[in-house]
């Protein structure tokens, strides 16, 4: 699909699945060379990294665990920093070297926010991995050890992403037209 239409905005394929795919590809290599006997735990960040994390993790051949959580904010989660709970931790990370799955990060405030609430659990190091980073939004100073690509400051759906809800299910990822 060349283009596609959620609610009242239309959309055109920005990135293809194939380049997506290659890209999980090479940040799967990396953690694989990076991590190797470290058994990190994997952190997917619900509900937009999904898609990214059950293709990273097809491809990370090191032992390692996967676990998910949510964010839960004033005013949701996408830029505001008002993240006030994380919501499904359940795991013990005392000790433990982390990555963190996202799927977008623009201002980075959020991912800010999460880093100081997972600190207090004294794990051994937290590595962030990102499909997507949008480095001219960026408004604080973090170290996203894996970047798939980064991206303009275009309003994105498909491949987990959303557009009030919908959307997540393409394979694709599209940007808005009109």
């Amino acid at each position: 699909m060349d283009t596609i239409q959620i609610k009242d905005k239309r959309f055109k394929t920005f990135i293809p699945e194939e380049r997506i795919l290659k890209e999980v590809d090479r940040v799967a290599d990396e953690i694989n060379r990076d991590l190797a006997g470290c058994n990190p735990l994997f952190l997917s960040i619900l509900n937009g990294s999904f898609m990214f994390a059950s293709d990273l993790m097809k491809r990370v051949s090191i032992p390692c665990e996967i676990s998910f959580v949510k964010l839960a904010s004033y005013e949701g989660t996408s830029s505001t920093g008002c993240v006030k709970e994380l919501v499904g931790l359940n795991e013990d990370i005392a000790g433990r070297t982390v990555v963190i799955v996202e799927d977008i990060v623009d201002t980075g405030v959020t991912m800010q926010r999460l880093l100081e609430m997972l600190k207090k659990h004294n794990p051994k190091e937290i590595r962030i991995a990102s499909l997507l980073v949008k480095p001219d939004k960026l408004t604080v100073d973090l170290d996203i050890n894996y970047v798939a690509m980064n991206i303009p400051n275009d309003f994105i759906v498909g491949y987990g992403l959303d557009y009030d809800g919908l959307g997540r299910n393409y394979r694709d990822i599209y940007t808005v037209i009109d």
